[in-house]
């Protein structure tokens, strides 16, 4: 019956990234939406677009750190639609720097979001889904919830658990009809880097090869329509991170320091920044966080630099 009228699929950290792009999938099959985040202004945008590609949403904004808040947003969508088919546990924030130079306040909130985020979201959910008879709780977790890296310490920490609990709960609901699946992304092109927490004199940039939100969203989508749980990676060649880590870990964390000092990191003269760690990211938000863009742009002008140093050699030879 929910397939024929539209699933009610909540969805926490909607407002950008690939929230919204799950958000956008999930209304083009007709869903009722309950989207979630903490920024009611980009939560209204994100319903718009919604509405627009076919789905019925409703807007509740919501920290996913707060139990309290997560309780009422299962209590506003069962008033709005009567009961949830999916929950998409989303919501996450970031902070880079190294683990002496992470203010304990930042530390602490990024566990607070990305892992306590989905205590509250299944201590929520699961009982209704027990109620109805069935339900889908799908996380969103990480490629760094199954390997690990310098300078991310607190959401490193956050994902392994989150992933640890995952697995707990599938083995718990086993022979039920409720169901628990965990998404682990590789680097996407999402805002989450410009929305980071950052130690003085450092940037974060992700390291290639990027993956769209898009893919992402589609493997969150269908892992929600499965039977089974879903345990998967979004990224092929990034995932064989993992195998490598397991068969070779010596060898993984003695490239793993160079490849994020080299990749990842740039230096500036900002001061610390807190991005939306503690508190709503407004008009960072996005679909997309540009990277992709950005380095289509600069592989275009230095194939154009190279074309023209070689023509006019070239040239010169002639």
């Amino acid at each position: 019956m929910a397939d024929r009228i539209g699933r009610v699929v909540v969805i926490t950290g909607a407002s950008s990234g690939i929230g919204r792009a799950a958000a956008h999938r999930f209304a083009k099959e007709g869903a009722r939406l309950v989207l979630a985040a903490r920024s009611a202004d980009t939560l209204a945008e994100v319903a718009e677009e919604c509405r627009t590609r076919g789905g019925r949403p409703v807007v509740v904004p919501t920290d996913v750190s707060d139990e309290r808040q997560v309780d009422a947003l299962a209590l506003a969508a069962i008033a709005h639609f009567g009961r949830i088919d999916v929950w998409v546990e989303n919501a996450s924030v970031f902070s880079y720097g190294p683990f002496e130079e992470t203010p304990p306040e930042v530390f602490r909130q990024v566990i607070e979001t990305n892992l306590f985020g989905v205590v509250h979201a299944a201590r929520a959910v699961l009982p209704h889904f027990r109620a109805q008879g069935g339900g889908h709780l799908v996380i969103t977790n990480s490629l760094f919830g199954k390997v690990t890296s310098p300078y991310l310490s607190p959401y490193i920490a956050s994902k392994h658990a989150t992933f640890a609990l995952s697995q707990v709960l599938q083995e718990e609901l086993k022979g039920s009809r409720i169901r628990v699946s965990a998404i682990l992304p590789a680097t996407i092109d999402t805002p989450i880097y410009q929305n980071a927490a950052e130690s003085p004199g450092m940037e974060m940039h992700p390291l290639s090869p990027l993956v769209s939100p898009k893919r992402v969203a589609k493997a969150i989508v269908k892992a929600s329509r499965s039977r089974r749980p879903v345990t998967k990676v979004v990224g092929n060649i990034q995932g064989l991170l993992i195998p490598f880590n397991g068969v070779a870990p010596e060898t993984y964390k003695l490239l793993v320091r160079p490849a994020m000092r080299i990749g990842g990191l740039r230096r500036t003269d900002e001061p610390q920044s807190y991005g939306n760690v503690m508190e709503a990211g407004g008009d960072r938000n996005a679909p997309t966080g540009g990277w992709a863009r950005r380095r289509r742009r600069r592989f275009l002008l230095v194939s154009g630099g190279v074309l023209a140093v070689i023509a006019a050699a070239r040239a010169l030879r002639d």
